[in-house]
């Protein structure tokens, strides 16, 4: 067996006596994105001083990842700030004057549709016809008539029926195609134009809640998920600035970056590997000794400590709970793990030296008119691109440059992501020409995509309630452990935040946040007489 080390203390007492000596606690937070790091902040500004940072990639920010290209940010996960009013990121942003620059095209009010920006958006068929401005908006507004619906069956506790499979997708497509097939006045072409956008929106619908369909969101939960009021905001100088600002107040020393963890021991299950280092460190001082749980790295480091925050991914915990936790999960917390839902939404930036798009477009929608009776939104894996809901126009292009913003989700955004670069901009480019009917859009410059489904840090972008699952399996992901309360047990050895645990706000940036100061704050008044 490979010699490990273990960091500067050792396990002794079950009832970690060095604590009830004073000592400061240990705390290992596992990930440095905005819920590890939102921890990390409020944990020390509380009192503690014995914290640590894990990071297991080169960088801090987690699913927040800005690129800069020239003179342009161009971000590859997280972009929004949703709401303002008491949103802990939309604060921040204003308070050090991240905003002073974000244009009113990049402020929305209201429902926001991946990028919203004045102007117009073009929903150009696979024939390369544009479809009229007057179908598309009796189309959206019929849409969002019938999403506004979708929010009732939580809000009002309106039942679900079995037709609708308490499926998001199967009733929205469902009422939708009822009503427009009954639409005395539209002639059958339009009818069919209008069957056909239902499968548009509910792609984009899907890349919104990083869903592969929107088949698979619960239709009884869906309107729980909680919209801040105010305007939604793009920080045109990048989100990471939210993440700096977060990480300026943590010592450079607690932050360990290129540090993957390989399994959490907790509830002092301590292998006798570590009990056998532990002998040798007998040496060490004793207010040292103590600890509840151990933290094994993967570089074979032990890193002693009293409570580890887990802020991971709920897609790297679907894929690793059996093995990151010694012992395993309990039942209840492993089932909430496999209900609960994350895929993956992937952008796809293309660069052109001019722009072959009007001034007023603002994006480019992909409708197929031969899923004008579909079902499925599950395409063969050569066919991937189909997912591709649309194409935005960043604007102002003083900023950007001429650049689009592609949009795709699901199973076939993995695809995407296992094929090259070229590959990626010549199938975009010919999309992009049938679409529009212009045989002479040159391919891009340059191309950028994000791939949140293939990293393993990540596997995926996003949670969501899918069907099944609810609101107390949020909370049943958030619940720290031990479960059992015993005098003889320390209690919150283990916690968990991240986006995937805030019952509200799930999926958000001030979610991952506000979830980081929620199991700093448990900490706070678990030691509030130590902190005095």
């Amino acid at each position: 067996m490979q010699s490990c080390e273990i960091s500067a203390d050792s396990t002794d007492d079950p009832l970690s006596s060095g604590l009830r000596r004073k000592r400061q606690p240990r705390i290992v937070v596992i990930g440095a994105g905005l819920a590890g790091l939102s921890a990390a902040k409020a944990l020390l500004e509380g009192g503690f001083t014995d914290v640590t940072v894990l990071e297991a990639t080169d960088r801090i920010g987690g699913r927040v990842q800005s690129v800069q290209l020239g003179h342009a940010t161009f971000e590859l996960g997280a972009t929004w700030i949703h709401g303002s009013h008491g949103n802990p990121v939309y604060h921040l942003a204003e308070d050090n004057g991240l905003l002073e620059e974000t244009t009113d095209s990049e402020r929305s009010v209201g429902r926001i549709s991946l990028y919203s920006k004045n102007g117009v958006a073009y929903h150009l068929t696979n024939n390369g016809q544009r479809i009229p401005k007057d179908v598309v908006e009796e189309f959206s507004d019929l849409y969002n008539e019938v999403y506004n619906l979708t929010q009732e069956f939580f809000q009002r506790g309106k039942p679900v029926n079995a037709e609708s499979q308490n499926s998001v997708g199967v009733f929205t497509r469902d009422v939708v195609r009822k009503r427009v097939k009954a639409d005395p006045d539209d002639t059958e072409a339009v009818k069919r134009l209008k069957l056909a956008m239902i499968q548009q929106y509910l792609k984009v619908e899907s890349c919104e809640s990083s869903s592969h369909s929107m088949d698979e969101v619960s239709l009884s939960e869906f309107g729980e998920w909680t919209e801040i009021p105010g305007a939604h905001h793009v920080i045109p100088c990048g989100f990471i600035k939210i993440v700096e600002i977060l990480a300026r107040s943590i010592p450079k020393s607690v932050i360990q970056l290129r540090k993957p963890v390989k399994c959490i021991h907790w509830n002092q299950s301590v292998s006798k590997e570590i009990e056998r280092v532990a002998d040798h460190n007998s040496d060490l001082p004793e207010e040292n000794k103590g600890s509840n749980v151990f933290v094994e790295c993967e570089d074979c480091e032990f890193i002693p400590a009293d409570h580890v925050i887990v802020t991971v991914s709920l897609g790297v915990l679907k894929k690793r709970h059996e093995s990151l936790f010694h012992p395993r999960l309990p039942e209840e917390k492993v089932l909430a793990i496999e209900k609960l839902g994350i895929n993956t939404t992937d952008k796809i930036f293309l660069e052109f030296e001019e722009p072959f798009w009007s001034s007023e477009c603002n994006s480019i929608q992909f409708v197929w008119e031969d899923e004008a009776e579909s079902e499925s939104l599950t395409y063969p894996e050569e066919l991937w691109y189909k997912k591709i809901c649309s194409f935005d126009v960043l604007y102002p292009p003083e900023r950007y440059g001429h650049v689009l913003s592609g949009w795709i989700c699901g199973e076939e955004a993995l695809i995407m992501e296992k094929c090259d670069d070229e590959t990626v901009a010549e199938t975009c480019t010919e999309m992009l020409r049938k679409f529009t009917g212009n045989p002479n859009i040159p391919k891009p410059r340059r191309i950028l995509r994000s791939s949140w489904g293939s990293n393993p840090h990540f596997r995926g972008s996003y949670s969501y309630t899918q069907v099944g699952s609810s609101g107390a399996d949020v909370e049943k992901l958030a619940k720290p452990l031990p479960y059992a309360e015993s005098s003889k047990t320390p209690p919150m050895q283990v916690m968990f935040s991240g986006e995937a645990t805030h019952r509200k706000y799930y999926s958000t940036t001030h979610g991952a946040v506000l979830s980081g100061q929620r199991e700093a704050a448990r900490l706070i008044e678990m030691y509030q007489d130590l902190l005095q």
